[in-house]
């Protein structure tokens, strides 16, 4: 594990360098030193296991038969994608909710000289990963479905979030918007699709299996990641902010 961990990070350090020498943009010194500071800052730096879940999924998928280094970058590249979709994610989040930390640090717009800039950077982030599928999957067979896939996904995701932000307007204590098959849907579209769903699929187009053949994964992995977020709900709303490594306010829970 440890050993995936090392080349799941180096294929990171390879797609960076791909990024800030990016024809399609002429950098300068301070926008390249910036994009990559703000890479850095809030793409690697979580527990990678919506990343790492794609090679892993792909190597069951082989049914033992050892991957070879082009399967483990392409495997690595796809979870490095579903990362970038995540900072986008959290950035964004961050902003919308007001929060202090994420991963034990500062908010990347708490950061002094961000601010509001991390709005664009989020922009940023999400525009990567185009780049990234265009760059090295354009040839192959399931491109489009791989498209396909993370634009659905993202939808999905922006959606819940959208669902979360109406109910839960700041400032306002009406709880009879509040119930358990809204917070359901909540998580199913903000958390579930993009942090389960999404490796396993990355996974099983890799492998040439078509998603519509393989619901009943997508639907276990859906609970799942129901499962997950109520875990986390819970944590941000009584766990210690030393140990959760976030402090957030002005969201659906009660502080205590």
């Amino acid at each position: 594990m440890a050993d995936l961990k090392s080349k799941f990070l180096q294929v990171y350090s390879v797609l960076k360098s791909e990024l800030l020498e990016d024809p399609a943009f002429e950098f300068t010194n301070d926008s390249r030193q910036w994009v990559e500071r703000m890479m850095d800052y809030n793409v690697p730096g979580g527990k990678l296991n919506r990343g790492l879940s794609v090679i892993d999924s792909y190597q069951l998928l082989q049914e033992g038969r050892e991957l070879t280094e082009d399967e483990i970058f392409l495997a690595s590249a796809l979870g490095w994608c579903i990362e970038w979709l995540q900072a986008f994610f959290l950035v964004l989040d961050d902003i919308m909710d007001g929060s202090h930390t994420r991963r034990g640090q500062p908010c990347w717009f708490r950061l002094p000289k961000v601010g509001m800039i991390a709005v664009n950077d989020g922009v940023v982030l999400r525009n990567h990963i185009p780049r990234i599928l265009r760059k090295h999957f354009r040839e192959k067979p399931y491109y489009v479905d791989l498209l396909d896939l993370f634009n659905e996904v993202e939808f999905q995701t922006a959606s819940g979030q959208m669902i979360d932000l109406i109910t839960t307007i700041q400032g306002e204590k009406d709880l009879s918007k509040y119930s358990l098959s809204i917070h359901r849907r909540i998580v199913q579209y903000k958390t579930a699709y993009y942090s389960f769903y999404l490796s396993v699929a990355c996974a099983l187009l890799m492998s040439g299996e078509e998603l519509e053949n393989h619901i009943d994964v997508k639907n276990l992995l859906i609970e799942m990641g129901i499962y997950f977020q109520v875990q986390d709900d819970y944590l941000d709303c009584y766990g210690n902010p030393e140990t959760i490594g976030k402090v957030r306010f002005g969201e659906m829970y009660i502080q205590p």
